[in-house]
């Protein structure tokens, strides 16, 4: 079996990316944190609007954050390190499958510009992988952090009767947590402030227009 070139790598992670954004889940077979949920009767047309855009942005959160693993895991040379960044992105995988379930649930779709986040997010990662791992690891720390906050403020504007999709999200936060602390306990280093902010700037473009579109 022939190793992998840097270009072998690059059309792997984007056959992944391709499937990410295309291959649809089979909803029957994708278990969700929502599954033991059975009553889903009580939310009016306007709760399961707001719900379906809310999802819909949590949808595309996800897929930004495939590609930004992806990217990670095209620069670094450490397959130890490289298989940290394929497991945190499969986790991911989960937590978007479970978003496309129960936005088919609530009869809307993902966002239509979900190729342009994951295309982003694969750049921006493999641009700061370049930097190096501890680089990565730092902006995958950062990112998460935001996640929960942004999180926190779903779980406050979700209607009070979709507990559906609350206890999603609720998953969602508890393992977005987890992958911060991974990557502190991998040595991330702490990002300068205006890089934060860029990014927080980034987010709320992406949050705001997959919330409509």
């Amino acid at each position: 079996m022939r190793n992998l070139n840097s270009t072998d790598l690059l059309l792997s992670q984007i056959d992944k990316g391709l499937r990410a954004l295309f291959v649809k889940s089979n909803s029957k077979a994708t278990s969700s944190p929502a599954d033991e949920v059975t009553t889903d009767t009580a939310l009016t047309d306007e709760d399961k609007k707001l719900s379906a855009r809310l999802m819909r942005v949590n949808h595309a959160g996800e897929i930004a954050a495939q590609g930004l693993y992806r990217g990670h895991s095209i620069m670094t040379k450490d397959e130890s390190i490289k298989e940290k960044f394929t497991q945190s992105a499969n986790e991911e995988q989960a937590h978007l499958e479970w978003c496309e379930k129960r936005l088919d649930e609530l009869q809307d779709k993902p966002s239509m510009l979900a190729p342009v986040w994951y295309l982003g997010s694969m750049a921006i990662g493999a641009a700061v992988g370049a930097f190096g791992d501890k680089w990565s690891f730092g902006f995958v720390s950062e990112t998460e952090k935001q996640v929960v906050k942004h999180l926190d403020k779903h779980l406050q504007r979700l209607p009070k009767d979709d507990i559906k999709s609350r206890e999603i999200l609720l998953k969602m936060r508890e393992d977005e947590a987890m992958h911060d602390q991974k990557a502190q306990a991998a040595g991330a280093y702490e990002l300068p402030q205006p890089a934060k902010t860029l990014m927080t700037a980034v987010s709320k473009i992406m949050t705001k227009t997959s919330y409509w579109i």
